[in-house]
This record gives structure tokens, C-alpha cells and sequence, in this order.
């Protein structure tokens, strides 16, 4: 199963999703839709369409950044990041 960190801001609007979890997937689409089917809503704030993120949301996978298609093996490390932004 992969490691997923779920930010802050997410985890709020989202209720019972747990910031540090763990969900099988091959890729980080399937790890957003077994996100989404345990706690609702998650894909319509990650993604733009089914096959897109969203322009302000990062997704990292073992320190890479990624697409909805990119690979995810069992013990890999996904990192889902909203855009941080200052004057």
C-alpha cells in the first residue's frame, strides 16, 4: 500500500479524512479514486477532470512531481500539496 500525506487544508474540509494514510493504487489516479471512495469529495478538490490536477494542487510521488497517470508502487511515498502563495 502507498503512504499518502494529505494536506492540512484538505483534511479540514473533508470530514474524517485522516492527514497520514495508506491506500492501494498503481497510479496516482486510482490512488485519488480509492481516496474518493472512502471519503467523498476528495477528487472534485484534487482534480480538474478524471485525468488532470488541478492547477493549484501538487502531487508528489517519492519526491517526483506527477501526473494522474504516473505509476505508484506498493511502498511508495504520495504527497498531495496545495499551492502556498504570499507577497
Amino acid at each position: 500500500m502507498a503512504h499518502i500525506h494529505i494536506p492540512r487544508a484538505l483534511a479540514a474540509i473533508i470530514t474524517g479524512l485522516p492527514m497520514h494514510l495508506e491506500v492501494e493504487g498503481a497510479s496516482v489516479a486510482e490512488v485519488i479514486a480509492a481516496l474518493d471512495a472512502r471519503w467523498p469529495g476528495v477528487a472534485m478538490r484534487v482534480c480538474a477532470t478524471p485525468t488532470t490536477i488541478r492547477e493549484h494542487i501538487n502531487v508528489f510521488v517519492d519526491g517526483e512531481r506527477a501526473t494522474t497517470a504516473m505509476a505508484v508502487r506498493p511502498h511508495s511515498v504520495v504527497r498531495i500539496i496545495t499551492a502556498v502563495s504570499g507577497g
